[in-house]
This record gives C-alpha cells, structure tokens and sequence, in this order.
C-alpha cells in the first residue's frame, strides 16, 4: 500500500490553504507557485475537494478557494478519502476474495493495517498540523523564496508529512 501523488498532494495543497487562510481565499495559482504543483492538477483535486465538502470556492476578484470548515475539524484521512486515494492495504481491496474467491492467509493482517493507517491519519487534523514548528520554517522559507525552489519545498513538506 502507499499513498500516492494525488493524496500528497491534496493533503498538501489543503495544509497550504490552511496555513494562508487568514489571507482570505486562496487561488490555485498561488498555491501552484509556493507548492510546486500544477494549477490543472490543483483544479482537479479541488474539484473532488468540495464535492467532499471539505473546502468553498468564492468567485469573483479576490475568489479563490476556502476550508469549508475549521482546520481542526478537517483530517488528513478526509482529504485523502475525498480524492478517491485509497488506504487499503488489501490485495483484494477489502472485500475478502483474495485467493480464488476466498479469504487468502494475510488478508487480515492487512485489513487490520489499512484500519490503523485510517485511525491514524484520522487523528491529525490540519490545526495540529498548522501549529508544528517544522511545517511554520516550511511556510517561512516558501512564503520568502516565492515559486523559487517550490519543487524542493513539496519533496520536504513530504518528508514532514
């Protein structure tokens, strides 16, 4: 099992908002020139990301994009759940099938992992995240450097998460 780009990067893109919003909405061009991603990549994850009613859009000059609520009450397995990243460690994706219709010898070991991955990632919120002191030096430097260095500054705000 591993998280892949898309999850990354939703959970990135949203702990970016989270931690400008006092700026009021943020567009995704923004985003895109402090977190190295591309702003169609960014309009796709966003576009899952208010279906799953996790963040607003606000239209118009000075629109942009908004959390749909507080950051302590949005959790990364939110974020990852609502761009369709799977957390499953099964082969069988859960459903117990794993070996010719049946369930295989591991299958339970690996459900017991995805669920404790899913606890796990739902017990850190975007404020608990927000209020690290490594993820702050993180914004300090992307808020200073521009979209400077943004692509080492994603691979780092990675290694954090």
């Amino acid at each position: 099992m591993r998280l892949t780009t898309k999850g990354r990067y939703a959970v990135t893109a949203m702990l970016d908002l989270a931690l400008h919003q006092e700026q009021g909405p943020i567009t995704l061009a923004d985003i895109s020139a402090r977190q190295g991603v591309s702003i169609s990549y960014l309009e796709q994850l966003f576009a899952k990301l208010r279906r799953g009613k996790l963040v607003q859009s606000v239209r118009g000059p000075g629109g942009g994009y908004r959390l749909a609520g507080g950051a302590d009450s949005i959790s990364v397995a939110q974020i990852v759940e609502a761009v369709n990243d799977s957390m499953d460690a099964t082969r069988c994706l859960g459903k117990g099938d794993c070996q010719h219709g049946e369930v295989c010898l591991t299958h339970h070991l690996w459900s017991d992992l995805s669920n404790r991955l899913r606890q796990f990632l739902n017990e850190i919120t975007l404020a608990e995240l927000v209020s690290r002191d490594d993820i702050q030096r993180v914004r300090t430097r992307q808020d200073s450097r521009g979209c400077n260095g943004a692509r080492q500054a994603v691979a780092e705000l990675e290694r954090i998460i």
